[in-house]
């Protein structure tokens, strides 16, 4: 594989000041947590100092002054020093590829989207979309796995597989791994052309996909523990959603899709992958951003 080219740029700048973008500035506020609102109060106020002075990047100290000013000592002090640790994305000078994995369900999409919001990554894409794209290549009698939806998979497994152990899991993994080799392809386009890139998709079952060079690569999965907290996630698809998505599918098979849940899980915890809870989206968002940050943090501390 040939070397990555400069990575795609992240909200923060380089060592000498952070380069004033106002959505660029939003942006990185949001990802350390500030409220969108006061995150462009602060950014309209860094914009507005910056021109008075005919200044294009934000003095360090200047940016703790007008944090504290707009946001409040605790919070304009922690915001800053937050930022800063997101500048060790920028320095590692490395494509970032996250990997967001889970059961059907778990809010992948929305907490994958919201993260490369976030980060400035323009490249979100889904395991399913790859799987839909292999079905246009591979058969039903070919590859019958992917023909079915991942709780529905065990389907396309000869009968004799199907009466023996857990169809709901082996047909799974049987197009887990079948999927996991466009994944997989995808992951290198990105590394060839340096391209940072949020994945999400149930198919990133810790452990199956293989080793990620080249880049600083997080990887988690999102959890529900709550069944009932599970299958509200499904009614609110089926009221939002056209007939294509609708929840009621997903209810029938909610069972099968627990237990699909519980085996990702279980591989985590054997991986070292990280869970995060998403009772609440904004929350389960921010614990991903951390685990970006700190993974930044070591990798810098490494290079070092």
């Amino acid at each position: 594989m040939s070397q990555p080219r400069r990575s795609d740029p992240l909200p923060l700048g380089g060592e000498h000041g952070l380069p004033f973008s106002k959505g660029m500035m939003a942006r990185a506020l949001m990802a350390v947590g500030v409220a969108p609102q006061r995150a462009y109060e602060l950014a309209r106020r860094v914009e507005d100092d910056l021109a008075a002075k005919g200044a294009e990047t934000a003095d360090r100290e200047r940016l703790d002054e007008l944090a504290i000013e707009i946001l409040g000592e605790v919070e304009g002090t922690e915001t800053v020093r937050q930022l800063r640790r997101y500048q060790d994305l920028r320095e590692l000078d490395l494509p970032v590829i996250i990997l967001v994995g889970g059961a059907t369900g778990t809010g992948k999409s929305t907490v994958a989207t919201e993260v490369a919001h976030r980060l400035g990554i323009t490249r979100v894409t889904s395991t399913d979309f790859v799987r839909q794209t292999m079905r246009a290549f591979f058969s039903r009698e070919f590859m019958p796995s992917i023909h079915y939806s991942s709780f529905e998979a065990g389907h396309g497994l000869p009968e004799e597989e199907q009466e023996t152990g857990d169809p709901t899991l082996l047909g799974f993994l049987e197009q887990t791994r079948n999927v996991l080799v466009g994944v997989n392809a995808s992951i290198e386009r990105a590394l060839e052309e340096g391209w940072s890139m949020v994945l999400e998709g149930i198919h990133l079952v810790p452990g199956m996909l293989p080793r990620i060079e080249g880049a600083l690569v997080i990887e988690c999965i999102l959890h529900i523990t709550d069944t009932e907290n599970h299958r509200s996630h499904f009614l609110i698809r089926d009221i939002v959603s056209d007939e294509r998505r609708a929840g009621s599918k997903y209810l029938d098979h909610l069972a099968e899709i627990r237990r699909i849940q519980t085996y990702i899980a279980e591989r985590a915890r054997k991986t070292g992958v990280a869970i995060v809870e998403n009772a609440d989206v904004e929350r389960a968002t921010g614990e991903v951003m951390e685990l970006v940050v700190s993974a930044a943090e070591r990798a810098r501390e490494h290079v070092a």
